[in-house]
């Protein structure tokens, strides 16, 4: 039963961190792309652009929350701490993903246009409220 708690915990941050990876990778490549615009209509590139990059990986650091919150629950049954590590995980990685592709559209969006920065924030903040509302809501089960 040890093995499935270490499971739990190891996927908390595994899953998180692999949804990061994916919306930085996402949103990082439209980020060159957009660039690259700019550069070939000698346009000045904005740097906000690194800012759609960055947002996912903060979810990173929720899966490692809920990693460290697993595996200090020493009562919670081990069953419960898999669920809460597979599940949290995956639904903070799936946070981090979409907030890339959103991430990727700003960086398309701004480039071209070189308005709406705020709005285009916005929605990448939504996204991210996602990933704070499992990781706070899962690490109330662990109590």
């Amino acid at each position: 039963m040890e093995l499935i708690s270490k499971f739990g915990f190891s996927a908390a941050l595994a899953l998180a961190a692999f949804g990061s990876a994916l919306g930085t990778g996402t949103a990082g490549m439209a980020a060159i792309g957009a660039w690259k615009k700019c550069f070939v209509q000698n346009r000045p590139a904005p740097f906000l652009l690194v800012a759609f990059v960055g947002a996912p990986l903060s979810q990173t650091i929720y899966g490692m929350i809920l990693m460290n919150a697993i595996i200090a629950a020493g009562n919670t049954p081990d069953a419960t701490k898999l669920a809460v590590g597979v599940l949290g995980g995956a639904a903070i990685g799936l946070s981090a993903l979409f907030q890339g592709k959103a991430g990727a559209s700003g960086s398309d969006a701004l480039a071209e246009t070189g308005k709406g920065f705020g709005n285009y924030i916005m929605v990448v903040g939504v996204i991210e409220t996602v990933a704070l509302f499992v990781m706070v809501f899962l690490l109330g089960t662990l109590k």
